[in-house]
């Protein structure tokens, strides 16, 4: 179904390079059991579109991931809970994966002061960091190329069952 909306005239300013990489992204998610939906829905401030990514068939509707389309680019945004039980495999990612979680982009700046429920707090190799949930995980210009490290990581938070690691 994505491969047939992202044809529509509407997304005609999405790079081919960009288009390519939300197909893949989509259909590696669904096959894990993830779906946006078969929504590409308004990007508000993040982007003119995005795709708003969930568990299928749950009656959760957290959402997992989200690919906000920009003018020119794309932006992945993963979200994620208690990082710091993922440390070894963040510490062994390739960098544009480990800078992500331990670079400057998103760090908290205590807007709401000390207890702000909005942060994400962890540790990274012993360093301990504090981001600004609504600027957490998320990777610019993503590409086909760095597809499987994306989908290792979304495993590595989202485990999943015997079931869907057999697709």
């Amino acid at each position: 179904m994505i491969e047939q909306q992202i044809k529509e005239p509407e997304f005609d300013f999405i790079s081919e390079t960009d288009k390519d990489f939300i197909i893949a992204f989509t259909t590696g998610l669904e096959a894990l059991g993830y779906t946006y939906g078969g929504t590409i829905g308004r990007g508000f401030c993040w982007g003119s579109h995005m795709l708003i990514f969930r568990k299928a068939n749950a009656k959760s509707k957290n959402v997992v991931a989200r690919i906000y389309i920009r003018e020119k680019s794309l932006v992945l945004r993963l979200f994620f809970n208690n990082v710091t039980k993922h440390n070894a495999f963040i510490c062994a990612a390739p960098e544009y994966i480990k800078n992500v979680f331990t670079g400057d982009y998103g760090t908290c700046k205590h807007c709401k002061g000390d207890h702000c429920k909005f942060r994400k707090d962890y540790e990274i190799d012993g360093v301990p960091y504090e981001k600004c949930n609504g600027m957490t995980f998320e990777f610019h210009d993503p590409s086909v190329e760095r597809l499987p490290d994306y989908i290792a990581l979304f495993r590595e938070f989202y485990k999943t069952s015997s079931k869907s690691e057999a697709l």
